[in-house]
């Protein structure tokens, strides 16, 4: 028998840890409040099976960080069943939410008609790229959907981190400042290549200055869609000193055919690294653009220290 101070069996008893107070708390878990609006990926580019992998990826890490949330892909050039356009996506998000709804009121459930966005859409895209934003707007436009469009992924800390990791992984750059090693053909300038013009340009120098802090190399932006950008600045890295040059893709991939950044780092002379890709960091930041939209997250995820 027990008693109201444990067990009468005499052995321990197991009391909830207490909420550890200050800095160092761990935060509660979050999860999609009931009824949110769906996280919609808005992939720009010709759609492939490499690109619907990609954007998988990257909606399953949203989902991971967020338990119950809706997120979906919809494709800015698509069209087939395989490939579903943006606008497509948003019609059928909106069917569902009031198909809900209504069957809810037919069981005799005492609910609240839906109102507020249907959808959040997030563009796949690490820097403004008015043409394909442009299609963004216009898909969301033409479904008649109420539907808030966010702005793209950078610049951000996270983002150079990304483009650390992939130079790295191409043997261009080191890993770790903090460790006593030598990589040989380690870049000692980089081209960092984007997409949408002057505008991108200035955005994704940005996250170069990150970038450069973190390998303490110059970095200088380039537009893979302006003739003779990256030669130019490929020139001016050289002409400051840099004789080992690296190319970056500022670009998470469906944007643009590979066949160009092997293009451009043939004609500027240099190797490049891999595109973003889905690195975890793509998810985490579509993530903080659906949770800032809808106010339930005080801020984006924080990059890590540059070393």
């Amino acid at each position: 028998m027990s008693s109201p101070t444990g067990p009468a069996s005499g052995l321990p008893v197991r009391m909830p840890r207490p909420r550890q107070p200050g800095r160092h708390r761990r935060p509660e878990p979050l999860a999609a409040p009931e009824g949110a609006p769906a996280l919609v990926l808005a992939v720009p580019g010709t759609p492939s099976a490499a690109t619907r992998s990609l954007a998988e990826e990257v909606v399953s890490i949203a989902r991971s960080e967020l338990p119950g949330i809706d997120a979906r892909i919809g494709y800015v050039d698509g069209g087939a069943d395989e490939f579903p356009t943006l606008q497509s996506v948003l019609t059928h998000a909106a069917e569902e939410r009031t198909a809900r709804y209504e069957q809810a009121r037919a069981a005799g459930l005492d609910v609240k008609e839906p109102d507020g966005p249907v959808a959040v859409v997030v563009p796949l895209l690490a820097g403004p790229d008015s043409a394909t934003l442009r299609q963004v707007r216009q898909a969301v436009m033409e479904s008649r959907i109420a539907a808030e469009l966010t702005d793209v992924l950078g610049p951000h800390p996270l983002l150079a981190e990304a483009l650390h990791v992939r130079l790295s992984e191409a043997g261009l750059a080191r890993a770790d400042r903090a460790r006593l090693f030598t990589v040989a053909t380690a870049a000692d300038g980089i081209v960092l290549a984007t997409v949408g013009g002057e505008e991108a340009v200035q955005a994704a120098g940005i996250t170069g200055m990150l970038l450069a802090a973190r390998l303490a190399v110059p970095v200088m932006a380039a537009a893979l869609d302006q003739e003779g950008s990256i030669t130019s600045v490929a020139e001016q890295l050289r002409s400051s000193g840099s004789q080992q040059l690296a190319l970056a893709p500022y670009l998470i991939g469906p944007e643009i055919d590979a066949g160009l950044i092997e293009a451009a780092a043939t004609e500027a002379g240099c190797s490049a690294a891999e595109a973003l890709g889905p690195y975890p960091a793509i998810g985490k930041l579509a993530l903080g653009k659906y949770t800032t939209a809808l106010g339930i997250a005080p801020q984006q995820p924080q990059g890590m220290p540059v070393r």
